[in-house]
């Protein structure tokens, strides 16, 4: 084969690929000509963490870098694994990987895509437009990543095209079999638990003044957002802007547990004879695991808002308020705006998907033709967005459910149902009575979108969750590594089979 002109043409290919990465033209490619070459070739940085903690000591190899022809050997075995993998695909071993096989290969891996999402991956690599992956396709894409086997591709896959972020906050996050085998997916809702807590208490001022002038907010009294903090600081201090924070935390974990358990069953009974659900059908599923898990946490959303309200002195803590409630009012009054509750979660969860989805298709349609990942910041975006688009949609809704809650504790106040609550808001106050508190609200997303996702990422490196979310033709410090070892084990089998 050495002489062949298919050999000929490989170390052609090779050899401009060295020259591309040796940028200080020293006859070797160290760990630091790597990273930038990658970002060169990728059109982007590398990640972060990849610009700290690589050196030509930390990597264990002695000379800094490959020669030509060290470099050559490298590259000729991850060739051949690079092979192996695409034939693994390949299932009908007509040279090509269609979507079907995209699709079937997931399949095995206990992990379902729309035919849509099979697309989309075949798209970020596709050079030629036909919709299939050709061999010259798959190793130029693949020939530089650390990716070993054809479970680490199909990982990569389902990351870079977002199957791991769900929409927003309405539907829970989807696992593979493999990640609840080893545990990875109690840790990534726990990971959420604590970016949701810290995210809640860093933005509960703001919840709590929204709560504060749903209720209290009316055209005669003309409460803003300066004339309701003042008048909260006063009454009870700095510390009693986080009243009721403790309660909204606290819900946090059973209410992500539930939707998680509730969906899964829920997306199960769908799915019957079908291979995967369609947009819809997740909201469906998404929309009933959340109203599940509502039914059953529902009483401390009741006792959130009466703590959130409460005057100074007014309940000793939660039990004491549980305690006070149910003697006074009965256990009905744990359910206090259950019915607009419930049905604020179809608006939102609609809207919040529809324009999820909607944003984040037309960003890769207009900006990323390359790839099927349009970055954490788009994404934060789209979600940003999504979630403001489905309050508002729910918001009327949100604002009876609170005053519902909260009504039996005014004294002197009127003990409506849903609809007499809102005929009374309108002919008293008209339509912008029903936005009540929004602006705190709107406040508070993007403060509450950052932390939490800040906080998710650090837990999930704390807690050892594994992110496969590799940006294509860039390169991570994990993946850095991972080449450079694939580098030394090249070098160690070259230099046994020279002795």
């Amino acid at each position: 084969m050495r002489g062949s002109p298919g050999d000929a043409e490989r170390r052609q290919r090779w050899g401009r690929l060295f020259e591309e990465l040796d940028s200080n033209k020293d006859g070797r490619v160290d760990v630091h000509e790597l990273r930038q070459g990658l970002a060169r070739l990728g059109g982007g940085n590398p990640d972060p963490g990849a610009q700290q903690g690589i050196s030509s000591e930390g990597d264990g190899d002695p000379d800094g870098g490959l020669d030509l022809e060290e470099f050559s050997r490298y590259l000729q075995e991850r060739e051949q694994r690079l092979l192996l993998m695409f034939h693994s695909l390949d299932r009908n071993q007509d040279g090509h990987i269609d979507v079907s096989e995209i699709q079937q290969s997931f399949r095995a891996l206990g992990i379902s895509i729309t035919l849509e999402q099979a697309e989309k991956i075949l798209h970020s690599m596709d050079r030629d437009g036909t919709m299939t992956i050709d061999w010259q396709e798959w190793r130029d894409h693949f020939l530089l990543h650390s990716l070993e086997n054809v479970e680490d591709v199909l990982y990569f896959w389902k990351h870079s095209t977002v199957l791991d972020i769900g929409e927003c906050l309405t539907v829970p996050d989807e696992f593979s079999k493999q990640e609840k085998l080893t545990g990875m997916w109690w840790k990534q809702l726990v990971a959420g638990a604590v970016a949701g807590a810290v995210s809640r208490t860093g933005t509960a001022p703001l919840d709590r003044l929204k709560v504060f002038m749903q209720v209290h907010a009316s055209k005669t009294n003309r409460l803003n957002i300066l004339g309701g903090l003042r008048s909260m600081v006063l009454e009870g201090g700095i510390r009693s802007l986080w009243r009721g924070n403790g309660i909204n935390v606290l819900k946090i974990a059973p209410e992500s547990a539930i939707k998680f358990m509730a969906y899964e069953q829920i997306k199960r009974a769908i799915l019957g004879q079908q291979e995967t659900l369609h947009v819809q059908e997740r909201f469906v599923a998404g929309s009933l695991a959340g109203a599940t898990a509502q039914t059953i946490i529902y009483p401390m959303e009741v006792l959130k808002t009466r703590l959130t309200l409460r005057r100074t002195g007014q309940y000793k803590g939660l039990l004491d308020c549980a305690r006070r409630i149910l003697e006074r009012e009965g256990p009905r009054a744990f359910y206090r705006g259950y019915l607009p509750n419930v049905l604020g979660i179809i608006p939102y969860a609609g809207i919040d998907l529809a324009v999820y989805e909607t944003l984040k298709n037309w960003w890769l349609q207009q900006y990323s033709h390359d790839s099927a990942d349009p970055g954490i910041l788009v994404l934060l975006a789209c979600g940003t967005i999504s979630s403001t688009c489905g309050q508002i949609a729910s918001y009327p809704l949100a604002l009876v459910r609170t005053r519902m809650q909260a009504q039996a504790s005014i004294e002197g106040g009127p003990q409506l149902s849903m609809l007499g609550l809102l005929r009374h808001i309108l002919s008293q106050e008209g339509m912008r009575g029903l936005y009540r508190g929004i602006a705190p609200n709107f406040m508070k997303v993007i403060p509450a979108v950052s932390i939490s996702y800040v906080v998710y990422e650090n837990m999930k490196q704390a807690l050892g969750v594994t992110s496969r979310r590799i940006v294509p033709r860039a390169v991570s410090l994990q993946g850095v590594r991972g080449i450079t070892h694939s580098w030394r084990l090249a070098r160690r089998q070259s230099e046994a089979r020279d002795t």
